[in-house]
């Protein structure tokens, strides 16, 4: 155990960094606005990394290496999907969503948007909408548990059940003192800590070979079809892969990274700044499971645990190739990526609890300061759940992950698109498509999982048909809908 000692420390000081800074967002947070949206203050460079960060979580240290080293270049198709949807959304929904929101009476979460963008006074479309998010965001967070009990059981030879509670209550600390503002800024310092193990990490296993011919000759002796980007895989294989990318469209804890920046005229070079941070940190998690193939397999006696559980591959080539102080460097990478995400996940979930339960309907005239309290206290109390369903140590990453995205980008991607380019959606079809987006999932999933079909593909088709079918057959939107929507249109436009 003494040999893991300095990779022990480093994790200790980088959990103190981070709580630090939770203090510092603290002192930063006046109101509930500041706790949840951190007052529409952030800059690119932090749009940009916050965004990033809080995407990618633990699949991309533990997920994506570890089908890459079971199955080859051929789960490269879900980054390539990927690329491409995060591209499109920053391209079209970013900016937009930015200014509706501000314009649709300063909009704070998802279902306040959806509530105020259809005069939602039933609050039918918010009460649908929050539960659909503490649904799929719970499953989410427990995904993220799942990866930050995985690491500290491989790092610390802790059990199960332990490391599950040390890695949650440490990303609970910072998101429960400091709000949004903490996870920003620590998504931030997570973001560089990310994007340098990703790219160290490959580099050395490469280096490691002694020329290209011999990892060439070990790969196709451990996976003859490691290096066929096609593999095995059919069409619909392939398609469902990159349809990934359709999920940006409707991930809350994305969406609400545009919402929080500055202006509008941050997001242009936010949108580059975090595309270069994916394609780096996509090309480093798909470089780390590839050569991790052929380490493993010219080092037999460092892949008992590769082969147990490929999901870890990244983290034992960093154990392997480093000595113990940059090891916990490295590794701290991934309890970074772990720590982002489920930051953001958990303060969406107390952000609805709170705006769109408590305040909507138990106290509408609570104090700014009650509201803070409240947003804290519905973090532990989501934090408590996922925790519960992340108690099962045979949970995969990846699975879980697939799951929530693809509810997400269903139920929420095809009602933000049209809501911000279609003037003539009505609340009946805003409605129809969210339940409809959800429902598929959830039915595909469990009943024509067999087909290999992602949900998300019937789920986001589904729920489109269902907003047109349904805006057309119901009445035309009334005119201060349509007002507020060209008066945000027509902002968005002169900000460019």
């Amino acid at each position: 155990m003494s040999s893991l000692n300095p990779t022990l420390i480093t994790f200790f000081f980088y959990i103190i960094a981070m709580v630090l800074i939770g203090l510092m967002a603290y002192r930063a947070t006046n109101n509930f606005d500041d706790y949840i949206l951190g007052g529409r203050s952030l800059g690119s460079f932090v749009t940009a990394l916050s965004a990033g960060a809080s995407d990618m979580s633990g699949w991309l240290l533990m997920g994506l290496p570890g089908a890459i080293f079971l199955s080859g270049l051929s789960e490269m198709w879900i980054g390539i999907g990927l690329i491409i949807g995060a591209w499109l959304n920053w391209l079209l929904v970013a900016g937009r969503l930015r200014v509706h929101t501000e314009v649709q009476h300063n909009a704070l979460t998802l279902p306040d948007y959806f509530s105020n963008r259809f005069n939602d006074h039933k609050k039918v479309l918010r009460i649908v909408s929050a539960c659909v998010i503490l649904i799929f965001f719970t499953i989410y967070c427990a995904s993220g548990m799942v990866a930050g009990a995985r690491l500290f059981e491989s790092m610390f030879g802790m059990s199960y059940t332990t490391a599950l509670w040390v890695s949650a209550i440490a990303t609970i600390s910072y998101v429960f003192i400091g709000g949004f503002l903490a996870v920003s800024w620590t998504d931030t310092i997570q973001a560089t800590l990310m994007i340098f193990a990703l790219i160290l990490t490959p580099i050395v296993a490469l280096l490691s070979f002694s020329d290209t011919q011999e990892l060439t000759m070990a790969l196709e002796a451990a996976r003859p079809q490691a290096m066929n980007l096609f593999g095995d895989l059919s069409v619909v294989a392939i398609i469902s892969l990159m349809a990934w990318g359709l999920g940006y469209f409707g991930q809350p804890h994305i969406l609400v990274r545009f919402m929080a920046a500055d202006s509008v005229k941050s997001i242009p070079n936010a949108r580059r700044i975090g595309m270069a941070w994916m394609i780096f940190c996509l090309a480093g998690a798909v470089a780390a499971g590839f050569f991790g193939i052929a380490y493993f397999h010219q080092h037999p006696e460092y892949a008992a645990a590769v082969n147990a559980n490929p999901e870890t591959v990244f983290m034992e080539l960093t154990k392997v190739l480093f000595n113990p102080w940059v090891a916990g460097i490295v590794l701290a990478a991934i309890l970074a990526a772990v720590m982002s995400t489920l930051s953001c996940q958990l303060l969406v979930c107390s952000s609805t609890l709170t705006e769109d339960f408590y305040k909507s309907f138990l106290r509408k005239n609570a104090s700014q300061k009650e509201l803070v309290w409240v947003g804290r206290l519905m973090v532990l109390l989501i934090a408590l759940l996922a925790i519960w369903m992340a108690g099962n140590p045979n949970a995969k990453v990846l699975g879980l992950v697939a799951y929530a995205w693809a509810g997400f980008g269903a139920a929420f991607g095809p009602l933000i698109i049209l809501s911000l380019f279609w003037k003539r959606m009505t609340l009946t079809g805003a409605l129809a498509g969210m339940i409809t987006g959800a429902v598929m999932v959830i039915v595909w999933k469990n009943a024509f999982g067999a087909t290999g079909i992602y949900e998300i593909i019937p789920g986001f088709i589904s729920a489109t048909i269902a907003i047109i079918v349904f805006s057309l057959l119901s009445k035309a939107p009334e005119k201060d809908i349509t007002d507020r929507f060209e008066q945000a249109d027509e902002l968005y436009k002169a900000s460019k």
